[in-house]
């Protein structure tokens, strides 16, 4: 058994949740904020067997679509001034961890 700690962005969460949840998979999500931009992300939890790790995997990247972004970026120019000139960030795709689980138990 394998449990896969998947982060999302919030953007790509809604989706994959539906897809994973269609193709039979059991999600448990948690709202989490982090990152360099500090945003709102989701932490999916997913137990699976096995054979089913790879299908829910497939899930998370296709629906998981990570974009370039435009933000300010503020830089002390020297005298405390500051200037503000944006940057192109890439934002958004998932990170997962995928865990071997040696025991459960449901109670």
């Amino acid at each position: 058994m394998k449990l896969i700690l998947a982060i999302i962005n919030h953007d790509d969460a809604h989706s994959v949740i539906q897809h994973l949840t269609q193709g039979g998979y059991h999600v448990t999500k948690l709202a989490t904020t982090g990152g360099f931009l500090q945003v709102g992300n989701v932490t999916i939890l997913i137990g699976v067997d096995d054979d089913r790790m790879e299908g829910a995997m497939e899930i998370i990247g296709k629906y998981s679509n990570s974009r370039r972004q435009v933000i300010p970026a503020t830089s002390e120019m020297g005298m405390g001034m500051f200037s503000s000139m944006p940057v192109e960030v890439t934002v958004g795709g998932a990170t997962a961890f995928v865990m071997n689980v040696d025991e459960f138990k449901k109670f």
